[in-house]
């Protein structure tokens, strides 16, 4: 089956109007996603993330973003945190204005020069962060760093690739059976394997927790709910034995 796709790196910009420079963050994100590093990077649509937005929050969980904001508030930074992981990294305009000793940036449809200035220096700043994450070892199964030296499986060989997220980039998922009808569920392996590393025996107790960490990036309807414990729990232990042969 194919692999989980390439590492690509997140990015989440402030979507904030009434300031210089949120129009900033936005402009320096679109520069380094269509010109600076077009093949490494993908949006995270900060609006829809908020809003709910599965593919969205399920990148961010098991992907490195870039936070980029404009002010000291950090939207993006903690709403990243909030619904999913922290940011592998983060920005804020003021500080690189700051740092290069910049004019004040002015306008919010139409910037400045130092606004423009403000653009160009974040957005070469975000370039130099994307590299740097690329070069290191991220475990998508829990979100973090992990050393060089140590490697981690891509799930287990039944997992299927798609793209699940507005960024066009894959999530893995599983296709599951509920009542005799076909299920896919977003990151499945991904949830199973950071059961796994948890050291979480397959139990009526894991199958809870299971399907409560299932429909944070799932629709799963009220109705069925109860029917889902028994099927978690069987592909789980199946995942478990899986692991533990290898």
């Amino acid at each position: 089956m194919p692999d989980l796709p390439k590492k690509k790196i997140g990015i989440v910009s402030c979507s904030g109007e009434e300031l210089p420079e949120g129009t900033v963050t936005r402009l320096a994100a679109l520069k380094v996603l269509e010109k600076l590093r077009p093949t490494d990077t993908v949006t995270i649509c900060l609006p829809l993330f908020l809003a709910g937005g599965k593919g969205d929050r399920a990148f961010a969980k098991f992907y490195p973003t870039i936070a980029v904001d404009g002010c000291e508030l950090r939207c993006a930074a903690r709403a990243t945190e909030m619904y999913s992981s922290k940011p592998a990294a983060s920005i804020m305009v003021r500080d690189v204005v700051t740092e290069n000793y910049f004019a004040q940036p002015e306008g919010r449809r139409r910037l400045n020069s130092a606004g423009l200035q403000a653009v160009d220096a974040t957005a070469i700043r975000m370039a130099a962060l994307v590299d740097e994450l690329l070069a290191k070892h991220w475990d998508r199964s829990v979100g973090s760093f992990i050393e060089p030296q140590v490697t981690a499986s891509e799930g287990p060989d039944d997992t299927e690739k798609e793209v699940t997220c507005l960024c066009g980039s894959g999530i893995p998922i599983q296709k599951i059976k509920i009542a005799g009808q076909g299920v896919t569920l977003i990151a499945l392996p991904l949830i199973f394997k950071q059961f796994h590393q948890e050291g979480k025996r397959p139990s009526v107790i894991a199958a809870r927790e299971l399907l409560d960490t299932v429909k944070i990036y799932n629709q799963v309807p009220a109705d069925v709910e109860m029917k889902y414990l028994p099927v978690l729990l069987q592909e789980y232990t199946l995942f478990c034995e899986k692991e533990e042969t290898r």
